[in-house]
């Protein structure tokens, strides 16, 4: 059978197998074997990944790429699974640690990360493709125009590592844009030395005003303790992950 590319599920089919199995062969397998790959399509990714030595689950949303890949592997049937990743509850996928991957659909990617922090304690690593301006941003550091609110919420519990570029050429339908691919390494602590709330809406505030000073962006929080003066003038595209959590302490 034939699987169309959706346009609504923002699908773009991987037909480049030198790509699909660098992405595989960028997943570090160290003590954790269970890997989630997210909108498998037509199994381009699948194929390289069903060669390592994992436990491997696929899901996706499209019933037409469902159907296509249980014909393809029937004994993997089971593992095959039909939803919405950003609806359904991890200990659907596995009990224990797991690893995200795949070439994610860009209209939902930004949602994939923000679950993938949610969702922490069971996400060692993510190893995927998203629209190349996404992965940049997740990948920035501070002091860059990029830099903003995924990149510190990411890299406040995750290690980034911008791979490689992908050009718009080997999918198809070609995108418009080019892919990057990135790797996300748990930190080892997995939660912040601060009020994780506060920080979030302190990083979201600074940056949706991100012309503004510090101080000024943080006024309509109404906070007790009033912006310190070391980060008062300063912008949030100035201030590492560390300095939020430092941050955040100070006026918690």
């Amino acid at each position: 059978m034939k699987v169309s590319p959706k346009k609504h599920l923002g699908q773009h089919f991987l037909a480049d197998k030198n790509i699909s199995r660098k992405i595989a062969d960028s997943i570090l397998y160290s003590g954790v074997k269970n890997v989630v790959e997210i909108g498998p399509g037509t199994g381009a990714l699948t194929e390289f990944l069903l060669l390592q030595d994992n436990h491997l689950k696929l899901i996706d949303l499209d019933k037409e790429s469902i159907e296509y890949l249980h014909q393809k592997y029937p004994e993997r049937r089971e593992d095959i699974l039909y939803g919405d990743f950003l609806k359904m509850d991890c200990k659907d996928y596995f009990a224990d640690e797991f690893i995200v991957t795949g070439n994610f659909p860009y209209n939902i990617s930004t949602q994939i990360m923000f679950k993938v922090v949610e969702n922490r304690n069971q996400i060692t690593q993510v190893v995927g493709m998203f629209q190349k301006e996404v992965a940049e941003r997740i990948a920035e550091k501070h002091g860059s125009k990029t830099y903003g609110i995924l990149s510190v919420i990411i890299q406040a519990f995750y290690d980034v590592e911008y791979l490689f570029t992908v050009s718009e050429n080997v999918f198809i339908p070609p995108p418009k844009v080019k892919s990057g691919v990135i790797r996300l390494i748990r930190k080892e602590k997995q939660n912040l030395d601060c009020d994780e709330k506060l920080f979030v809406q302190i990083v979201k505030a600074t940056f949706n005003q991100r012309r503004k000073t510090i101080h000024n962006s943080l006024k309509k929080l109404g906070l007790e303790k009033g912006v310190p003066e070391k980060f008062a003038t300063k912008r949030p595209e100035q201030l590492s992950v560390e300095e939020f959590v430092e941050l955040t302490k100070l006026m918690s």
